[in-house]
């Protein structure tokens, strides 16, 4: 989360309608499910094909021959086959299928049919545009903390027949053991998790991936739209980077390679994804979408300032580390091999003439410092939390960021990727997550326009309100006022944000839901931004 990291089941579910208990029925239960145990999902659109999901479990617990069906009528009058493979409890007995030969920008329906006849639930997916003639619209979530509250955010954007896709930019759920984050009251009643505890070997995440997907509003947004989804860190642990996480004890939770190992193959089975670790999908003439991986594989370790406050002289100590460890050219979010294909597949698209790239990162990337008004602050907070102000304020006088788990931490890799865009000469538009919390950056680099970001609040994951007991506006109010790139920001509601491409301009709404104590879709749009085509900063 952007501004503070805390370090402090009926039985079976067989369709999309299914409720949740109020007390969820226990492991056994949710494991001895059989059948089509959790509805079905898509991913991976292109013009001419898409990845089908779904998990089925035969009567035996073993091996089961699938094969799914697609129809362009949700009656199957005219159905053709889209492929078969094969499951078992070698891969938790889920399905992957790529339906191929599909015609662009065209609407399908699909269906899976087990050995014995069963057939899964109908879902619905699209394929993505051959040209631009169309406006392009996607939801995009992040940060959906199940016990936190209802997923009022998906069950919003899944009644709206206007998206053409979802996308997912991470922490899809969280791997703390029940009663950690949240904690007491901020737990709300029916949305307990399984295991009961932290997730850390294969079994632990296969168990949570079926604790949140039984979820019937995250159900029905997989059945009703494709989804491109991305990880970040709580998919296997908080502040994950390629040689460990903050949450990980390799005392007590054994070797951070096995327990990344068994997040990102569980990851993989349970969602409608491709094994490739970044992807780019073509958006007809409109725009190419980049999906990025920042987490896991290339990401070296975030920078840590808490002991240069224990110095003899914390000041020096920071300023030693400003223009030292903080400037270091090798520290990367991407790695070396990433970095080069997503500037060389950022160059192709330009030179095809798709007007805009859009690149989908995990955190965000817009210049944010704590606000000197935050002084006034202090009067209204808890110790824990008057200290991290504090210690923020003391670092944005030396120009340093708060948070170093986002690009805040990599200044020289975020400045490789704003030069490489500003050099191609496009329309760049980052979209991010992490934060809990929504931003609208206009981003820049060597005093230069560089791009926008449309930085997205979470779906359930609380924000600044969670812990600064200062009015919510006036806590944006300070925090774009110090900060440049910031044009407006809400650290209060959850969503999700929904965005429209047309060849002329990119428009983000930022969506609020009415509440995640109780389930209900009410939402409303809290804010809308409009980047034009070669302006590279945001509508005033």
């Amino acid at each position: 989360m952007q501004f503070h990291r805390r370090d402090i089941i009926k039985t079976a579910m067989l369709g999309a309608g299914a409720l949740l208990a109020p007390d969820w029925a226990r492991a056994a239960a949710l494991i001895g499910a059989r059948g089509f145990t959790h509805a079905v999902a898509s991913g991976e659109p292109g013009a001419h094909e898409v990845l089908l999901w779904t998990r089925y479990v035969p009567t035996d617990g073993g091996v089961a021959d699938l094969r799914v069906e697609l129809s362009e009528t949700e009656d199957f009058a005219r159905a053709f086959a889209g492929g078969t493979m094969q499951t078992g409890p070698w891969r938790d007995h889920t399905v992957k299928i790529v339906a191929t030969g599909l015609a662009p920008a065209r609407r399908y329906f699909y269906r899976f049919i087990a050995p014995d006849g069963t057939r899964s639930p109908v879902g619905r997916t699209r394929t993505l545009p051959a040209d631009g003639q169309q406006p392009w619209r996607a939801a995009v979530f992040s940060c959906s903390n199940l016990p936190f509250g209802w997923f009022n955010a998906y069950a919003h954007a899944a009644q709206n027949d206007a998206f053409d896709c979802t996308i997912h930019l991470g922490d899809y759920f969280y791997e703390y053991a029940p009663g950690h984050y949240p904690e007491g009251a901020d737990a709300v009643a029916g949305r307990a998790i399984l295991p009961d505890a932290n997730t850390v070997h294969v079994a632990d995440y296969r168990l949570r991936f079926a604790s949140y997907r039984a979820d019937p509003d995250l159900q029905e947004l997989h059945r009703r739209f494709p989804m491109i989804a991305q990880w970040d860190d709580h998919e296997s642990a908080n502040d994950s980077w390629s040689g460990g996480a903050q949450h990980h004890d390799p005392a007590t939770e054994g070797d951070w390679g096995v327990r990344k190992d068994a997040a990102m193959q569980v990851y993989r089975e349970w969602m409608p994804v491709s094994e490739a670790p970044w992807k780019a999908y073509d958006i007809g003439g409109l725009a190419t979408l980049f999906r990025t991986e920042t987490r896991l594989l290339g990401r070296t370790q975030q920078p840590d300032v808490a002991p240069l406050f224990k110095a003899a002289d914390p000041i020096a100590a920071l300023k030693a580390f400003r223009d030292g460890a903080w400037q270091d050219p090798a520290a990367t979010m991407m790695g070396s091999e990433q970095e080069a294909w997503l500037a060389g597949a950022m160059q192709a698209s330009v030179k095809s003439g798709r007007p805009w790239q859009i690149v989908g990162f995990g955190t965000i990337m817009g210049q944010t410092v704590m606000p000197a008004s935050a002084q006034d602050w202090l009067a209204n907070e808890v110790a824990p939390v008057a200290a991290y102000l504090k210690s923020g304020m003391a670092q944005a006088k030396l120009g340093l960021p708060f948070n170093y788990d986002s690009w805040g931490g990599y200044p020289a890799a975020r400045a490789r990727f704003l030069r490489s865009a500003q050099a191609l000469g496009g329309n760049t538009v980052v979209i991010s997550g992490d934060s809990h919390n929504a931003w609208a950056y206009n981003l820049r680099q060597d005093g230069h326009a560089a791009a926008v970001e449309f930085a997205g609040h979470s779906v359930t994951s609380p924000g600044y309100e969670h812990d600064v007991r200062t009015a919510p506006d006036t806590v944006a109010r300070g925090l774009v006022g110090a900060n440049p790139e910031l044009a407006w920001c809400d650290t209060a509601r959850r969503g999700y944000m929904a965005l429209t491409v047309t060849a002329q301009a990119v428009t983000n709404e930022w969506i609020m839901v009415d509440t995640i104590r109780e389930r209900s879709p009410a939402a409303s749009v809290g804010h809308r931004a409009t980047v034009r085509l070669g302006r590279n900063a945001m509508e005033a």
